[in-house]
């Protein structure tokens, strides 16, 4: 027997053990419970107290972590292998915030820090040559208005950053467009002017389907507003490793941002990917967010699992889904400008764990990855909290709270986050039918024991506090660090490769052949699809 087996069995037998324990009666048995389950860093402090283990099972754990394969995978990540097996690539998104006097990070023989800093250094000039006015459109007016146009990790990333830094915003308004169907892209130029807007496509290949359709969408609406094709270098600019097409298309070469095939698009916020959020926050804001970015991995490359932030994540993660067959997680920011983020952590978590077979083409043997989502507090308090509390299903919940606001309406921000810290004590604490019997003493004996069952909680629902000092990019970068480590520790412990999608790549595949049976042809599918084109096709004709 491995040592990773027995590290799991031991698991096993640890949760039948102690799944009779009651977090309220940990807490009242273990005084400085939270003194001994929580770290911080930098303004970030982390608390896993309220989560139904113990340091016993923490100690099991990292047992498992470190009777996986994490610690050569984490070793292999830094040193540019290319642990990315289907692809045969690299996994290097932590090397795209290292600082330029960084020790080198070599992949296929070659350093790639001077490459890395040449295109950061290009697209932060053009974000301040936007911002500042001295790129101007084809009619010599000053730049407005930006749209980006991407789908995916070319688009969540970008766009939730956007958001969370909302109070950093510099001169420039930045748009995004991702989604296929036309309404996308037609409500947000309704109320743009050609002259003063310029257009990010992001694509890799230059051939996401999705990202070109509403890239020539683009186009045509800026040559219907009678602007020569011979400015439409001013008003676009590209990311991507395929200059050709990006100039086939009418774009400046000057104007087309690399892209690295050892960055999945998941990861790739934090490359030229990161152009809106340049031009939204500025050249000092964005090196912010890298910096904090990079914090976060030095803090994951060099701390003892025990106090490893990601890998504690990680860890408790693994706790529920593999051995209390809990069916997912949410994560619930309280914080209006982070309400992108349960949208950037569904695909980062359920793009990259979403595998049954192993990184070597077997079938797993356990569980792997869970349904995340969320939506951010308060509002969700009034929405599906109510299946957290009282529901039969187990769902782990991470509160994301800034502890100060930009806006200064202190009155408002001290809600919220009282908020938050009483759904994480109600989650754990529970209620008891003695208790509910007791708020109910006013009421005739037959009504209040009709009533009281109803207002009992079981409580002993987990959760993570993650709170940030500020909803700066610092502490912003270091929390989306956090959670691309998670990630990765678990995909390591789990034996898969969380840095592919062949799921994703598969239904776009069959798109191809669809789209033009829509309009013509004898399409030879199951009796099911062949119904649902044909009534489209129907729907197009009356």
């Amino acid at each position: 027997m491995t040592a990773f087996t027995e590290a799991w069995q031991a698991l096993e037998q640890h949760w039948l053990d102690t799944q009779h324990l009651h977090l309220r009666d940990r807490f009242a048995a273990e005084p400085d419970r939270f003194g001994n389950m929580h770290e911080t860093l930098d303004g970030l402090l982390f608390d896993y107290s309220k989560n139904r283990l113990g340091e016993d099972t923490l100690q099991l754990l990292c047992r498992l972590a470190e009777a996986s394969p994490l610690a050569g995978q984490m070793h292999a990540m830094q040193n540019g292998e290319k642990i990315n097996l289907s692809e045969h690539r690299a996994v290097l998104h932590t090397a795209l915030r290292l600082p330029p006097d960084a020790e080198p990070v070599y992949v296929d023989g070659e350093n790639i820090l001077p490459k890395i800093h040449r295109e950061l250094d290009r697209a932060l000039a053009f974000a301040e040559s936007l911002n500042n006015g001295s790129h101007r459109g084809i009619t010599d007016k000053p730049i407005t208005d930006f749209v980006h146009i991407g789908i995916g990790g070319s688009d969540l990333g970008p766009r939730m950053c956007v958001e969370a830094l909302k109070a950093y915003r510099q001169n420039i308004r930045v748009h995004f467009v991702s989604n296929s169907d036309d309404a996308d892209i037609s409500r947000t130029l309704a109320h743009l002017k050609p002259e003063t807007t310029v257009f990010s496509i992001a694509s890799k290949s230059f051939r996401t389907p999705e990202t070109l359709l509403n890239a020539y969408a683009a186009r045509a609406w800026y040559r219907d507003a009678g602007l020569p094709e011979s400015g439409i270098y001013r008003h676009f600019c590209a990311i991507s490793s395929d200059v050709a097409a990006a100039r086939n298309f009418g774009i400046a070469p000057d104007n087309v941002f690399a892209m690295f095939d050892w960055v999945g698009g998941r990861y790739s916020v934090w490359s030229t990917i990161g152009l809106p959020v340049m031009v939204a926050v500025g050249t000092d804001r964005f090196r912010e967010l890298l910096a904090g970015a990079h914090a976060m991995d030095t803090h994951f490359f060099q701390t003892p699992y025990r106090r490893n932030i990601p890998v504690l994540m990680a860890l408790i993660s693994i706790w529920y889904n593999n051995f209390q067959h809990a069916d997912g997680q949410t994560a619930v920011p309280y914080s209006h400008n982070l309400r992108h983020l349960p949208s950037w952590l569904n695909q980062l978590d359920m793009e990259s764990l979403g595998k049954n077979r192993t990184a070597d083409g077997r079938p797993v043997p356990h569980t792997t990855g869970g349904i995340v989502f969320g939506e951010e507090g308060v509002n969700c308090q009034h929405a599906y909290f109510q299946l957290l509390h009282q529901g039969t299903r187990l769902i782990p919940c991470d509160f994301i709270v800034p502890m100060t606001t930009a806006y200064g309406i202190n009155r408002q921000h001290r809600f919220t986050v009282a908020n938050a810290f009483a759904q994480a004590e109600a989650l754990m604490k529970g209620k008891t039918l003695e208790e509910a019997r007791a708020e109910l003493a006013d009421l005739p004996e037959a009504e209040r024991e009709r009533l009281a069952p109803q207002k009992e909680f079981p409580g002993n629902r987990p959760s993570n506090s993650l709170l940030l000092s500020a909803t700066d990019p610092r502490r912003l970068g270091m929390l989306m660090a956090a959670y691309e480590h998670r990630t990765f520790v678990q995909g390591a412990i789990w034996g898969i490769n969380p840095f592919d999608q062949w799921g994703v790549e598969y239904g776009k595949e069959l798109a191809k052949t669809i789209e033009p049976e829509l309009d013509r042809g004898n399409p030879q599918h199951d009796s099911s699809t062949n119904g649902l084109i044909a009534f489209y096709r129907a729907s197009q004709n009356r």
